[in-house]
């Protein structure tokens, strides 16, 4: 979404990392030293309570970025930053990143774009979690995961389900089955395919349609044309240095 001669100046900073699940990218309270970029890999945006206690407020993946408490001004954040999907991505360091963002052009403008679509994400997770049922908030979590997915499934155990969902792992055992009975998901040993995706829209909220309809208004993907010299840069070349 960047024109071209933003990738041209960004694309070669940035930095191929492999993400490792249950990898702590930055603990609460601590000030990231890199922005993260996920491609094929989702971070989960915890938030822990005195008593241990969690549950996602947020996840990011090929949709946006890790970090963005670098360039609101507060530094640090609240919340646990840990890998849900392993997989790879891109780093960008502070120092760099920063310097982008003090240009006050095309970077920061999608950096603030990317950042009310994470806050309308996190408004939505709180109202879901507070008053719909834990089959529905499943429904939409499984949703959201796939948009940042190439594929229709996931490895997930119903553990790591319920601690994304700050819920008891009977109940999402008893919401899993239920989708699997009705033959919307297969799931098997922490594997979950997807079957019936149009079904699993219907049985989920509101509040995914609000979170997906808002992502796409406030970042729509159109690709750029581009004439003479300014030719994108890909993503290779970035691999590349």
């Amino acid at each position: 979404m960047l024109p071209a001669e933003d990738q041209a100046r960004v694309f070669p900073l940035l930095e191929p990392v492999t993400l490792t699940r249950d990898d702590v990218l930055c603990e609460s309270g601590d000030s990231f030293g890199h922005v993260y970029f996920p491609t094929d890999s989702i971070v989960s945006l915890l938030y822990l309570m005195e008593n241990g206690a969690s549950a996602e407020i947020s996840a990011v993946g090929n949709d946006g970025m890790l970090g963005i408490a670098l360039f609101m001004g507060g530094g640090s954040t609240t919340t646990r930053s840990v890998v849900q999907r392993a997989g790879h991505g891109f780093r960008l360091g502070r120092t760099h990143f920063q310097s982008e963002v003090d240009r006050h052009g095309a970077l920061l403008d999608l950096m603030l774009r990317y950042s009310q679509a994470l806050i309308t994400q996190m408004a939505q997770t709180a109202v879901c979690n507070r008053h719909h049922t834990i089959d529905q908030q499943l429904c939409r979590w499984l949703l959201l995961s796939l948009d940042r997915l190439s594929g229709n499934e996931l490895l997930a155990t119903q553990e790591l389900i319920a601690n994304m969902l700050g819920v008891r792992r009977e109940g999402v055992t008893a919401a899993a089955g239920k989708l699997q009975d009705l033959g919307v998901i297969d799931y098997r040993r922490g594997h979950i395919t997807v079957l019936d995706r149009a079904r699993l829209e219907k049985l989920s909220c509101e509040c995914y349609g609000v979170v997906k309809h808002e992502t796409e208004r406030l970042l729509p993907w159109k690709p750029r044309r581009v004439s003479g010299d300014h030719t994108p840069i890909s993503l290779g070349s970035a691999r590349a240095a």
